[in-house]
């Protein structure tokens, strides 16, 4: 099991380095369902990984063009705030049940848990369906109030699921900084660095770490971030867009079967 997780940590990287996200999405139930840590563990080191592989790719993305720092930042700076403000004061304060069903109750690992998949099934749609501009859309784009409290509220969300959040960050890219997909991925990889190691660091103030585990899972995700981003290269923006969508939508299923039917 402990060589599947690390074949898990390769698949990470690979597909950090094809979409710019959603290697957070495999990260997790990587640590929870095979590696078998803790869901608030598995968090915690889930933003660690990505933030780190996310950095790397980030330098890559640079040499191509396809970051925006401006927007990176203007998007980073309300949800790292968010993150943080999560990860060190709401997270350790979850009660250990949220609450009782009759004879049935709903653990803090299991809440975690459907709460990561029902954002993955949101963040699927937004990105499946056709992405035609509407009124709401144009709206919120010239509020900056408006923009400014979403995104720290999306890095609150970030840091209950432990995730670097390009499944939320990049449909915002799209929609609100209109971005090409290409440039949202590569302007979300930074984005996700700064905010998933931000995130770690209210980690650290709270739990043990096994740093020898944590690097040696981060440098085998790190290789494979560059198999990603040759692939990257024979698959065009259409289909780009529609694959990060389905990946999103096929971990959400399995993770809602693993806790509400197996």
């Amino acid at each position: 099991m402990e060589v599947l997780g690390y074949f898990g940590a390769l698949l990470i990287g690979i597909i950090l380095g094809i979409t710019g996200g959603g290697g957070s999405i495999l990260t997790v139930p990587t640590l929870v369902y095979i590696l078998n840590y803790n869901p608030i563990i598995a968090t915690a080191y889930s933003l660690f990984i990505v933030g780190t592989s996310s950095g790397i790719g980030t330098i890559q993305n640079f040499k191509k063009g396809l970051v925006v720092p401006k927007k990176a930042f203007q998007f980073a700076l309300p949800s790292l705030i968010g993150v943080y403000l999560t990860r060190k004061f709401i997270v350790p304060n979850i009660p250990d049940v949220v609450f009782y069903f009759g004879s049935l109750k709903l653990s803090k690992d299991t809440f975690l848990m459907i709460l990561f998949a029902v954002v993955m099934f949101i963040a699927a749609y937004s990105m499946l369906k056709n992405n035609k501009k509407n009124e709401l859309i144009e709206r919120t784009t010239k509020s900056i109030t408006v923009i400014i409290i979403q995104l720290f509220f999306v890095g609150v969300l970030i840091g209950l699921i432990g995730a670097g959040g390009g499944f939320l960050i990049i449909p915002a890219l799209l929609n609100f900084a209109q971005l090409p997909i290409k440039k949202a991925i590569g302007t979300s990889l930074l984005i996700i660095a700064i905010n998933s190691l931000i995130g770690f660091i209210g980690d650290v103030q709270n739990t043990i770490i096994d740093w020898t585990f944590l690097l040696t899972f981060t440098t085998i995700s790190v290789a494979g971030i560059f198999i990603g981003f040759y692939i990257q290269q024979f698959i065009n923006e259409k289909m780009l867009k529609k694959l990060f969508g389905a990946f999103v939508l096929i971990m959400a299923i399995f993770i809602l079967y693993k806790e509400l039917l197996s």
